[in-house]
């Protein structure tokens, strides 16, 4: 019997045909949730057939630690038996440990890492055709081509498809392994009762108070709606509602009814921020139970106690097998471009299900159309239903393939307009920090947003009396989390509360001030900034005042900045209401007019992809996309910060613990990126400790403020701020 893994504590043994027939069985039901189980299953077969050689049995036997390449003979076989698509199944065995390779070019010798270099390997591997005493490849030859519709030139549609079929052979191929490894003690199970939480959205929503108020009649109207929508066919959808209009439940109302109309598997909801994850998964958590919803993203910590539910949870954020999903933009599109089996082992599970992007114009603009093309294959040929959630809807139809139909939720969006509009925009034209501040002194509650942290600053420094905050990334996750709580508080308590802030506060905060300065942005920001003025409409109207910083402020504005700007300030000049439907559409239009398709797509992530069809090479860069696909630049360093007492006890454990991981993750909450100049200089000032590399704490806490964050100036007289 040939080995493919030992336990460690009782010596026992799984066969490789045991191995290979449990992936393979798990990878097809996992594939059938889009219909390529075949594929999916053919992969599982044939993925470790390199373990069969007498170099890879030997290792194995005798706990040898010693490199024996086994992938790279299952992507051979399966390359020549599988006519034209075997090299897209390929790819999927090649890279089931290291992740999915670079296609390369025909002219790679053997000792390149591409897929092509890999698959002239085969006189250099071991010898390991004895795996055809256990395996007749006749008996899983598909008989049809893979189940997908291409669109456009098929390449990107194609390596869509790769990164998925490697999904279930990735998942399936961990999963089986764990079982064996753990005798089967591992509990993965969650339920799946949708029917259950319809009941539970139902009696949340009934309890909501004073259901005879105008507002909460329209927000009746508006769930209701989705109700009614949820039962027809799957596909892509808008649902434009105004901020306030509660289209986080109604939202979740329409995904659960669809999940039942149309047997689907879960219902996964994309977040921008970070910095607004939790408030919509305790939303979740209180309707539908702790258990049945995953917090997936850089702040969570599932903490290494003996809770049953967080190990759980610990376990589906690995995969996402849990009916519910709360994620952000970067995890969930930066997976559905990654290379490596541990963010895609997921993948599969993105598949047949209802997945709701919320603030859906904070996809950002330079990766809009590998995004937008994503959304698409999964609508197209992964059985899913997606929802551009918005209350200023980006105009993408056109960005769409012209087969995609796209359906609004909510017809009516002129009239909810109307409705919910609460604010009056007012044009101030140039103001200093000195007087923004003065005139924020005269009122009890107002709310300034700015576009950098040095504006931010300035502008706080001037503020006095009770009651005043500041909020930018400077101050750690946990930091902000607790001044926002604050400011929550008081202006429930009706106490003065004067807020200066970055656009952080912009996307999904809660809070509901009479009074709100923007300095100029885009329309978009602009109007999730007034989503933060008279939110409830208790008052008759709201004022914004959009104002120009002083140049100081202006001068080194990124481009990310600069043209969404330029483009707010032409439309200004033609419409006289710049938060109608009418006013964002336009504004929209000419944003992505202005961008260019270069604009759209800066790294040439779609592109690359798309040339990989090309006289059906199947030469496809997974490694290079994955590298350059970041929606956050990847130019800052993270700086940990001893805020509290927690902070400091997994501080104090990084110095004595060799596994970081756990860790790594737990403190979170508590670090601070900054850019790598300023990294360089705190490092110059011996400011920071080095724990080990890309460990880094600061070591002069005295350089932290709780109302401010990092700050420090160096001798030189540069401030670091922005």
């Amino acid at each position: 019997m040939k080995i493919a893994h030992k336990r460690e504590n009782d010596s026992g043994i799984q066969s490789i045909k045991e191995h290979l027939e449990g992936t393979a069985n798990r990878a097809k039901i996992f594939g059938e949730s889009f219909n390529n189980g075949n594929y999916a299953y053919i992969c599982g077969m044939m993925h470790d057939i390199g373990k069969y050689s007498e170099e890879f049995q030997n290792k194995i036997a005798n706990d040898l630690n010693v490199k024996v390449d086994h992938s790279t003979a299952g992507a051979i076989e399966i390359n020549k038996k599988i006519n034209i698509f075997g090299k897209l199944l390929a790819y999927c065995i090649a890279g089931h440990h290291g992740g999915l390779p670079d296609g390369g070019s025909k002219s790679d010798t053997a000792i390149e890492p591409t897929l092509n270099g890999r698959l002239k390997r085969e006189k250099q591997l071991p010898d390991y055709l004895c795996y055809q005493n256990d395996i007749n490849t006749d008996d899983f030859t598909p008989g049809e081509l893979p189940n997908i519709e291409p669109l456009n030139k098929g390449g990107f549609s194609l390596s869509f498809y790769i990164r998925m079929i490697y999904s279930c052979l990735v998942d399936s191929d961990f999963l089986d392994t764990e079982e064996f490894m753990n005798s089967g003690k591992v509990d993965r199970s969650a339920n799946y009762n949708y029917e259950l939480f319809n009941k539970k959205l139902n009696d949340y929503v009934g309890k909501f108070k004073d259901k005879e108020r105008e507002i909460n009649k329209k927000r009746a109207e508006i769930f209701n709606n989705c109700i009614s929508k949820s039962k027809y066919k799957k596909g892509l959808y808008t649902l434009t509602v105004p901020t306030g209009g509660g289209k986080t439940v109604s939202s979740l109302a329409f995904a659960i009814n669809h999940v039942l109309k149309h047997k689907m598997d879960r219902i996964i909801y994309v977040i921008p921020y970070t910095s607004i994850i939790e408030q919509t998964g305790k939303i979740f958590k209180d309707i539908l139970g702790q258990e049945n919803v995953l917090e997936h993203h850089s702040n969570f910590d599932f903490k290494d106690d003996e809770d049953l539910t967080l190990q759980k949870l610990k376990l589906s954020s690995e995969n996402w097998d849990i009916p519910i999903v709360v994620t952000t933009n970067v995890q969930f599109f930066e997976s559905l471009f990654s290379n490596k089996s541990s963010r895609c082992r997921k993948l599969h599970n993105i598949t047949n299900s209802v997945i709701i992007f919320d603030e859906a114009q904070m996809i950002p603009t330079e990766f809009l159309t590998p995004c937008l093309m994503a959304i698409a294959e999964l609508v197209m040929s992964y059985n899913s239903t997606c929802i551009l959630c918005s209350a200023t809807q980006p105009s993408l139809k056109d960005r769409f393939p012209s087969n995609i139909e796209i359906n609004e939720i909510c017809e009516n969006t002129e009239s909810l307009y109307e409705f919910f509009k609460r604010t009056e925009v007012i044009n101030r034209g140039k103001m200093e920090a000195s007087q923004i501040a003065e005139e924020m002194n005269s009122y009890d509650q107002a709310l300034c947003i700015v576009n950098n942290k040095k504006h931010a600053m300035e502008i706080y420094s001037k503020l006095n009396g009770k009651g005043t905050f500041h909020l930018s990334t400077r101050m750690c996750p946990e930091n902000r989390k607790i001044v926002i709580n604050d400011i929550k508080q008081r202006l429930e308590d009706k106490l003065p509360c004067k807020v200066v802030s970055t656009q952080l506060i912009e996307a999904g905060v809660d809070v509901d001030f009479p009074l709100v300065y923007r300095s100029m942005a885009g329309l978009d920001s602009i109007v999730q900034a007034g989503g933060r003025c008279n939110r409830e409409g208790k008052r008759d109207v709201g004022i914004i005042y959009i104002f120009e910083p002083e140049s100081i402020f202006t001068k080194n504005m990124p481009s990310s900045i600069k043209r969404p700007i330029e483009v707010a300030k032409a439309v200004m000049q033609r419409f006289t209401d710049i938060l109608s439907p009418q006013a964002i559409q336009h504004y929209f239009e000419e944003l992505y007019d202005f961008e260019g398709e270069e604009g759209l797509d800066i790294k040439n992530i779609y592109k690359e992809m798309e040339r990989g069809a090309e006289g059906c090479n199947f030469n496809f860069n997974f490694k290079q996309v994955a590298e350059k696909f970041k929606l956050i630049d990847e130019n800052t360093i993270p700086i940990i910060v001893e805020f509290d007492d927690n902070s400091k006890e997994l501080v104090r454990k990084l110095h004595y613990i060799d596994e970081y991981k756990s860790i790594l993750r737990a403190i979170q909450p508590y670090v601070v990126n900054v850019y790598e100049n300023e990294f360089n200089k705190m490092q110059g000032a011996n400011m920071i400790e080095v724990i080990n590399e890309g460990i880094y704490v600061l070591k002069e806490i005295n350089k932290y403020k709780k109302d401010t964050g990092l700050e420090f100036s160096m001798e030189t007289g540069i401030g670091i701020f922005v």
